[in-house]
């Protein structure tokens, strides 16, 4: 008997042991690998797919032949109903348990499922494709079996109700010649490895990017040039020595780092005659949500239109998937590394158990990519919030349960490219001052790493990392007996003189929310060069005001901390957290009421960390107010009162919150610090006892000290 679970499915097995388990066994051994709590309507729609395929596969039943239920495509973070690997070719199956029809979007869905599996899972690159839909009370089944447009090893996709499917699965392996038993070796394990084709594609995107549109930066080319070429020859000299290295890049806010980590993804992924470079590819990888689906959603709109302009038949979830392999989000990068882990952690070692991953020539148990770029890498988790977030399976507890995992983030990460048997590079995109949620690490977590677990990799440093806002200024104590450090100037991206702005803001914000003596002095600087800040008291003065300053498509926006509670009275709605909410707030335009140029909808400090609007206004809520020169942070119980947060770190993560929507607009912005409500009831209690006035005065007298000008 051969019936196992991975880590990459809920539940795998050979056709015979499958076929002659009872339903409600299938259904527990799929219960048991599942993170969650599964619905009603899901066991439901499971116990019908499993009588259903227990009944259409037994033509097949002594076949050497595999099903695999709710399978997950590496790194994407799809998942699929059902695969069957019978005599070579992957059947994906996507059930629509008690429908009738079949609806576009579920053929779409399907179909979509082999495209990635085509395009990034290794071991389906060269095989064929079936994707069938099956609303299992659909009367009819697909009759012509043509191999897509797409590639002609992915048939186009094939609908069929649960009565047709034997028919359909046994009409498609004559169709496709099919004679020869066999599954496909090791495939439910295959490693994550895209197509040079899908990578070509997505350098044709940053090719024709429209991204500097959202995350413009300021600084000179010649300086980001020069960071991109210091980058890429510590790349060559590892791949060079066989050596493991990892560079810290900073900048101020509006740098360009994101665009550095993108271009040196697309130019390490290439040689310098222009051709794929198979061996040395890199990836570009984010922890921020909102940043990955506002930039992956940019870069597809932007070739999808181009694409339709040159009359190319393409559809915007092909753009989508381009860019996939191009952006990914941090999350499911760590989670396969994980899938691959032996679990429970013993004795606080990771180890890779050779029964869930398997071993490549180069990169060993690792990914593919030689190169991994982390954008906002102080935002890395501390060992404790990890650990906590494994143990309990993810925030809801339907991930992967890892109890005593032994690493934080930023080392399970460098442990991550260690496992390659060659050479990696880790380049990290670095913020200062920008760790603004509970549990992010800064980058002492990093620097802590590689001194005490990492001592081989060599480290190439910016020079600014001895600063305050890095790590409390301790970067140089902390690396003080690594002997394998190279600072240099070179891996800090700079402003020129006629755009110098970013770095002037940035000194100001600052000086602002450290209540330095020369805040005066540098929001005149500021000012004084073209970059307009200006208070108010009233959202309605700020809102005429944003509207007054854009011109033609630039944008507007209002930004809150996602701390702040009590804006409702002032008709502002705090946006979701979701990242579709905030790629509509960044990429509709104003004809949208999704836009955030309505400026209705409030993002937080979460939604817009590293991407930026024109014109901002910075909504002040009483989550953070000044009390003689120095900050007092407080709380809202969700329904009468604000209490006062002694911890010490929340205080450092709000703080920091307001320096990042501080430094979030391009063209200038208004800081708007409300009123509250000053009237009383009929008996002479506070209307509104948590929109009291003085929360806010002393708060704006203090910006109004400073000779910011107010409208």
């Amino acid at each position: 008997m051969s019936i196992k679970t991975t880590n990459r499915c809920l539940y795998k097995s050979d056709f015979k042991s499958f076929m002659e388990s009872d339903s409600y066994s299938v259904l527990g051994r799929i219960h048991d690998a599942f993170h969650g709590q599964a619905l009603t309507t899901t066991d439901e729609a499971w116990m019908g797919e499993i009588q259903l395929l227990q009944k259409v596969l037994f033509p097949w039943k002594d076949e050497e032949a595999e099903i695999i239920f709710e399978y997950d495509i590496p790194r994407l973070g799809k998942r699929i109903d059902v695969v069957l690997l019978l005599r070579g070719i992957i059947f994906c199956l996507e059930f629509k348990v008690g429908q009738k029809d079949a609806l576009q979007s579920d053929v779409e869905q399907v179909m979509d499922y082999a495209l990635d599996l085509k395009n990034f899972h290794r071991f389906s690159h060269d095989r064929i494709i079936v994707p069938i839909l099956i609303p299992t009370k659909h009367l009819s089944s697909s009759s012509l079996f043509v191999p897509s447009v797409y590639d002609d090893s992915i048939y186009n996709p094939l609908i069929t109700g649960g009565s047709g499917l034997q028919g359909i699965i046994n009409d498609v392996l004559q169709h496709a010649n099919a004679n020869q038993p066999g599954t496909i070796k090791d495939w439910a394990i295959s490693p994550y490895t895209p197509t040079p084709t899908i990578i070509e594609a997505a350098r044709s995107l940053y090719e024709n990017h429209s991204v500097e549109d959202i995350t413009r930066h300021e600084a000179d080319k010649v300086t980001t040039d020069a960071t991109i070429a210091y980058i890429l020859d510590v790349i060559n000299l590892s791949k060079k020595n066989g050596k493991k290295s990892i560079c810290f890049v900073t900048g101020v806010p509006g740098a360009g780092k994101t665009l550095v980590g993108l271009d040196v993804a697309v130019k390490q992924s290439y040689t310098e005659e222009g051709a794929f470079n198979e061996d040395d590819g890199a990836v570009y990888l984010s922890g921020n949500g909102p940043l990955v689906a506002v930039l992956t959603e940019a870069l597809a709109r932007d070739n999808y239109k181009k694409s339709r302009e040159k009359g190319d038949d393409k559809k915007i979830s092909d753009s989508r998937r381009e860019v996939s392999k191009f952006i990914q989000i941090i999350h499911r990068y760590r989670d396969n590394m994980l899938a691959k882990i032996k679990n429970p952690v013993i004795d606080g070692k990771l180890e890779i158990d050779p029964e869930k991953a398997v071993k490549l020539q180069q990169s060993g148990y690792g990914e593919v990519e030689h190169v991994a770029i982390f954008d906002e890498a102080q935002r890395a988790w501390t060992h404790k919030r990890i650990a906590d977030y494994l143990k309990r399976g993810g925030t809801y507890g339907n991930k992967l349960k890892v109890a005593n995992f032994p690493m934080s983030e930023a080392a399970f990460l460098i442990w991550s490219l260690d496992q390659r048997e060659d050479w990696a590079t880790i380049v990290c995109l670095i913020g200062g001052g920008q760790e603004i949620n509970t549990g992010e690490a800064g980058i002492s977590e990093w620097i802590s790493a590689l001194n005490e677990r990492f001592p081989h990799w060599n480290v190439y440093i910016s020079d600014k990392l001895n600063e305050p806002e890095y790590a409390e200024g301790k970067v140089n104590e902390l690396l003080e007996h690594n002997p394998n450090v190279v600072f240099s100037d070179r891996l800090h991206l700079g402003v020129s003189l006629r755009s110098f702005r970013a770095e002037r803001l940035s000194a100001f914000v600052h000086s602002l929310l450290s209540f330095n003596t020369n805040v005066s002095e540098l929001y005149q600087n500021v000012a004084s060069h073209g970059y307009p800040i200006v208070l108010t008291r009233s959202i309605d003065k700020a809102r005429m005001w944003l509207r007054q300053q854009a011109r033609g498509t630039q944008q507007t926006g209002i930004l809150i901390s996602k701390v702040s509670a009590r804006f409702k009275p002032l008709a502002v709605h705090v946006l979701p957290q979701n990242e579709d909410n905030a790629v509509h707030w960044f990429l509709e335009d104003k004809t949208d009421v999704r836009s955030s140029n309505y400026l209705e909808e409030a993002a937080t400090e979460i939604q817009v960390q590293g991407l930026e609007v024109d014109f901002a206004c910075v909504l002040w809520d009483a989550d953070m107010r000044c009390d003689n020169n120095q900050w007092t942070f407080w709380k809202f119980n969700g329904k009468t009162q604000w209490t006062p947060e002694k911890n010490i770190e929340t205080q450092k993560y709000m703080l920091n919150a307001y320096r990042v929507l501080l430094t979030r607009a391009r063209q200038g912005m208004v800081i708007c610090v409300p009123e509250g409500n000053e009237c009383t009831t009929p008996e002479g209690f506070p209307e509104d006892p948590t929109r009291l006035p003085i929360f806010y005065d002393s708060t704006y007298k203090y910006f109004k000290s400073l000779g910011i000008t107010e409208i």
